[in-house]
This record gives structure tokens, C-alpha cells and sequence, in this order.
């Protein structure tokens, strides 16, 4: 799909983010079709660069959330190149950042400052605690943010310690919120004529994921506790053991335990007083619980998923992040893709989630190389001279 035809064309973006947050929401937008200007240090680049594993002596890590991207390599610890970096922010929609609360505006490099030379500039900053607050002065870290927002406390087992969630979550969804803000921030534009401030804490948008959890506290004033694969308010709802594999398996209303009974082979279950209500299967939940596995054990998970799924019972495999990826389906709905890469050769990554079915995303350059594309912006964007840009790159600016 061509860059023009996509949500975000025309949209410059300013991306002076890092690690992964910040990454991944540049990722969302340069994928919708922005032009994405990715600011990295002089001979260090982003941190991800050199996190093994490494394709041809690049990051894994740094390729999944950098595509369609141009990478612009300047020193913000000179006066030059913090003009240069005020100049570019001059000419561009949108800029986010998460640095350290507060390092923005001792470089001079705040939202009141930009926005004088830019009223139109959507600035968002993304940081762990966010701008106000008590503790808005501390780093952002996922795996800090993951324990501090409750996230922790319900993951794991009830007689095991509080788990991570496997991926980086708390980073992950603080990009998504902000890609989402930052669109939200450029529609109200359009009526305003006005760019704002755009403000995301990771600690906040974790703690808005607690949702019904938070909703027991508030409502009963007990505290949700971890319970493992159990789902507080649903039964069956959780994972079973078949005789060669796990399975999931979710019956959230009696209609489906009904169904659920009947490809279990037993329909007794159904009406049986103990288990005829969702209240009841809570209540009765270790009882009901081994039992199931007691009957799922009896066959295969493949032998079951079939049965389930001609029932119309939710139901699934629990799959490894290697079969994931080599996901017919996923392969079928474009989201596995193969991208073309200097020093890496073939690139595989995810591709686009977000469906537009008249203007849709797409994955259209590869991961950019550290400073590959310093001159082509500094030359077409801030109309600088090809001797202009020498002497930067001989006084190390750029």
C-alpha cells in the first residue's frame, strides 16, 4: 500500500524515544503511513542496538518495534544540535519523547518552548510516573511499573511468588495509549488548529488495565489475590490438561455449559444442581474443576478442540511463541512479513494489527541503519546545504 494512501500520510513525526515504549508507539504511526524521524546519538544510537541477539550485527530486539522509520543521528549535548533539533521540530506534527521527567525542559526542549515556534506540534511525552505526583521524578522501568500498578500481584500461582507478565507489557501498552492519544491529539487539530500537550504514564494506563479487578475492590473492599489460570468470576474458565497437552477452555454462561456438557459426553453435568448456574460453578469451582480434568485427561487436546469447537465452545491450544510464528493463519491474514534488510538479509517481523479496510497500514521499510538517513533529512527537510552537512558530520553534530 502505498505511503500516501494511509491514514497518517503527511503526518511528520519527531521521534526522540528509545528502548521500547516510545519505539513501538513511532512504530504504530510510521505504520499508518507518518513519516517517522527517529533522533538517535551520535555513535550509540538507540540502547536497543546492542541488546543480543544479533542478524548480521543488528539487534533482534531493535528491529521489531523500528520499521518505517528514517534514523537521524544528532549530538542534543552541543547548542548546534539542539538548534538543529528545534529547527526540525518546527517542521513536524508531532514529537514524543520519554526521557526522564523533567530532562526535556533543561535542554530547552519543552512543550511551552517548541509550541511557541509551532502551535500546530502534538508533543507527547511518555514516562513512567508521568509529569505531576509525588513520584513523577522517577524512571519509568517495565518491570517496576508491572509490580507498582497491582499487575504483579495478580499474576502467578496462589502459593507462588508475584510473576511478570512474560513480554513487556506495561511498555507495550504505554505505546499503544500513546500512539492512540497522538491521533486522538491531531483529529482535535482539525478543529482547534491548536497541537496540546500529550501525556502518558505507564504506571497510569497499567493500573487502567486492572478494570473488573479493581472493580471487586472498590465495590466489596476485598482485595483480588492471585489464582493462577482461575478467572474470578467464570467457571470453567481456565487451563485443563488433555492426555498429551494443555488446552483453554471458556464457558462464561450457561448456554455454553450446556454445549460444553454435551461434547464432554456428559450432559448430566448440566443440570446437576451443584454446577446449573455461573454462580454455582464459582461457588463449586474445586469440585467442578477436577473433575473436568479428570474427563479431559481421557483424550487428546486435538481429539477435544475438534469436539468443542463443533459444539460452539471457546476453546483453544496453548501455543508456543515458535508456532505462533509460524502460524498459517497468521500468515494468512498478512501478519507474518518479510522485509528486505542491508546487514540482515531477509527480515521477518509481525505485521499490522490495525485493519482499516479503505486506507490500511503497512510494513513498508526495514529497520533503519544508525544514521542512515542523517543527510537525506537534513538536506530535504531543513534545505540544508551539501557543505552545510559536512561540516556537521566533521564537528561531530550529526
Amino acid at each position: 500500500m502505498p505511503r500516501a494512501s494511509r491514514p497518517l500520510s503527511g503526518v511528520r513525526v519527531l521521534d526522540l524515544t528509545r528502548v521500547l515504549a516510545g519505539p513501538f508507539c513511532s512504530m504504530i504511526l510510521g505504520d499508518m503511513g507518518a513519516e517517522i524521524i527517529k533522533i538517535e546519538e551520535p555513535g550509540k544510537g538507540d540502547d536497543t542496538r546492542r541488546w543480543p541477539p544479533f542478524v548480521g550485527g543488528e539487534a533482534t530486539y531493535f528491529m521489531s518495534v523500528n520499521r518505517n522509520k528514517r534514523s537521524v543521528t544528532l549530538d542534543l549535548k552541543s547548542p548546534e544540535g539542539l538548534d538543529l533539533l528545534r529547527r526540525l521540530a518546527a517542521k513536524s506534527d508531532v514529537l514524543v519523547e520519554n526521557f526522564r521527567t523533567g530532562t526535556m525542559e533543561r535542554l530547552g526542549l519543552g512543550y511551552g518552548a517548541l509550541a511557541k515556534r509551532n502551535r500546530r506540534l502534538v508533543y507527547c511525552s511518555i514516562s513512567g510516573f508521568g509529569l505531576t505526583g509525588p513520584e513523577a521524578h522517577r524512571g519509568g522501568y517495565d518491570l517496576i511499573v508491572q509490580g507498582e500498578s497491582g499487575i504483579m500481584d495478580l499474576t502467578g500461582f496462589p502459593d507462588g511468588p508475584p510473576v511478570k507478565v512474560g513480554n513487556s507489557i506495561a511498555d507495550l501498552v504505554a505505546g499503544m495509549a500513546a500512539a492512540h492519544a497522538i491521533t486522538l491529539a491531531l483529529l482535535a487539530r482539525t478543529r482547534t488548529r491548536r497541537g496540546q500537550r500529550v501525556e502518558i504514564a505507564m504506571l497510569d494506563v497499567m493500573a487502567s488495565l486492572l478494570t473488573y479487578q479493581a472493580g471487586i475492590y472498590f465495590g466489596t473492599g476485598r482485595r483480588p489475590a492471585r489464582r493462577g489460570n482461575e478467572h474470578p468470576s467464570i467457571v470453567p474458565y481456565e487451563v485443563f490438561k488433555a492426555s498429551d497437552a494443555y488446552l483453554t477452555l471458556g464457558v462464561a454462561n450457561n448456554a455454553l455449559w450446556k454445549a460444553c456438557c454435551g461434547a464432554l459426553e456428559r450432559p448430566d453435568l448440566a443440570t446437576d444442581s451443584r454446577f446449573d448456574t455461573e454462580a454455582k460453578r464459582v461457588e463449586n469451582r474445586a469440585t467442578l474443576v477436577p473433575l473436568l480434568n479428570e474427563i479431559l485427561g481421557a483424550r487428546t487436546a486435538q481429539e477435544w478442540l475438534k469436539r468443542l469447537e463443533a459444539a460452539g465452545v471457546p476453546a483453544g491450544r496453548i501455543n508456543t511463541v515458535a508456532e505462533v510464528c509460524e502460524s498459517e493463519h497468521l500468515k494468512a491474514r498478512g501478519m507474518i512479513v518479510r522485509l528486505p534488510h542491508p546487514a540482515a538479509g531477509g527480515l521477518t517481523v509481525m505485521g499490522v494489527p490495525l485493519r482499516l479496510h479503505g486506507t490500511p497500514g503497512a510494513v513498508s521499510m526495514p529497520p533503519p541503519r544508525l544514521g542512515e538517513h542523517t543527510d537525506r533529512v537534513l538536506r530535504r527537510v531543513l534545505n540544508l546545504k551539501p557543505a552545510a552537512i559536512r561540516r556537521l558530520h566533521a564537528a561531530g553534530v550529526v
